[in-house]
């Protein structure tokens, strides 16, 4: 697994989110800052809305420092403090937009390696737009250059974020431990198979619901909260099913989790549902099978990126096909999710995870692009 911890120097970041509804903007910024935190880089990270932090990374991380999304009278307030500077790096992370307050200092004396974070997606444009110079031909910084890094699946992208210890935490891992001690209203039986639901509102969910109530093996399903759970809730009461299921499902709420025991659920369970950027790159990680919920679009774009997405990855046709009707691309039935499908899944799972792996992960590559053009 190819990472790069130590090679290049120390580093002083300061990286700018906004988030727009579904704090996976800052999800994607805090595993970014704790990521070159641990690797002995020091972060500042500007947000607009920094309260999911308090269950996301409610232990903080050492060497990120957040401050709220700064206007000119706060940046002059900073300022005024002798030890403020302006950091070796900044990153605008989706399109953002830098504060023209800080764009003004980032004009004065020493510019910092500007960088424009973007989406993650595996669409061919990505490989060709990746690291390509951006001149800024107004405001306060003109005459300045940004640069567009993208996160992607081939080696010709800016990779995926990936920290260094996680191949030793996912190792160390006590799965029937981490189950045991989740607050859920009924244990999990031994024979039970564990999916977790975290999803957007998808046509599909009281079919999969109905699926699973009537399938053959029993399904303990862990539900994430906010959107998939009001989701679910809305499901069975059209279906008339108890809000705990029936049959053959079992539905528990699970709390708001925080990044690290995500992980822990993506680790624990046989098939996991997840959504946007985040959650989808720890799924991957994670080598069990899973269905993406990818954000939907009002120009369908992200039709394309979908598909891009399961060729990049060669993603068996049978599980492309519940993409399609997990996503409203296709209408029609949807797959059995079964243990037999699972099972067949899981091959293919842990191959794309072993390739992923051995490409040089995001902030291996973001530190030594900085490096570079520093």
């Amino acid at each position: 697994m190819k990472s790069d911890t130590h090679s290049s120097p120390s580093l002083r970041w300061d990286i700018f989110c906004r988030v727009i509804d579904n704090h996976g903007d800052l999800g994607v910024c805090w595993r970014l800052c704790a990521d070159l935190a641990q690797r002995g880089h020091t972060v500042r990270l500007w947000v607009d809305d920094a309260s999911a932090l308090a269950w996301m990374a409610p232990q903080g991380c050492t060497g990120v420092a957040v401050h709220a999304w700064p206007d000119a009278a706060a940046l002059q307030a900073l300022t005024q403090d002798a030890t403020f500077q302006i950091g070796d790096v900044a990153i605008e992370a989706f399109g953002c937009e830098l504060p023209e307050a800080f764009q003004a200092l980032m004009a004065q004396g020493t510019s910092p390696v500007w960088i424009n974070l973007e989406y993650l997606s595996a669409e061919s444009y990505v490989a060709r737009s990746h690291g390509l110079a951006s001149p800024v031909m107004s405001g306060p910084a003109r005459g300045m250059t940004k640069w567009f890094f993208f996160p992607g699946f081939t080696p010709d992208t800016g990779g995926l974020l990936r920290e260094p210890d996680l191949p030793a935490r996912q190792a160390a891992f006590q799965r029937q431990a981490w189950l045991s001690a989740l607050p859920l209203d009924k244990p999990i039986a031994a024979n039970e198979q564990l999916i977790s639901l975290f999803c957007y509102e998808p046509a599909a969910l009281p079919e999969l619901l109905t699926q699973l109530s009537q399938a053959d093996t029993p399904t303990r399903l862990l539900l994430a909260q906010g959107r998939p759970s009001a989701a679910v809730a809305a499901a069975t009461q059209a279906l008339n099913m108890r809000s705990s299921g029936t049959g053959q499902l079992h539905i528990s709420q699970l709390p708001y989790l925080s990044q690290t025991d995500f992980d822990h659920l993506l680790w624990a369970c046989d098939f996991n549902f997840v959504r946007g950027e985040d959650s989808l790159v720890r799924a991957l990680w994670a080598g069990k099978p899973f269905a993406w919920h990818i954000y939907p679009q009002d120009d369908l774009a992200h039709h394309d990126k979908l598909h891009a997405f399961e060729t990049a990855l060669d993603m068996p046709a049978d599980l492309r096909k519940f993409h399609a009707v997990w996503n409203g691309l296709e209408t029609g039935p949807l797959p059995a999710l079964s243990r037999t499908a699972i099972d067949d899944w899981r091959g293919w799972s842990h191959q794309t995870q072993r390739r992923l792996q051995a490409q040089t992960d995001l902030a291996s590559q973001i530190v030594s692009f900085a490096a570079q053009k520093r």
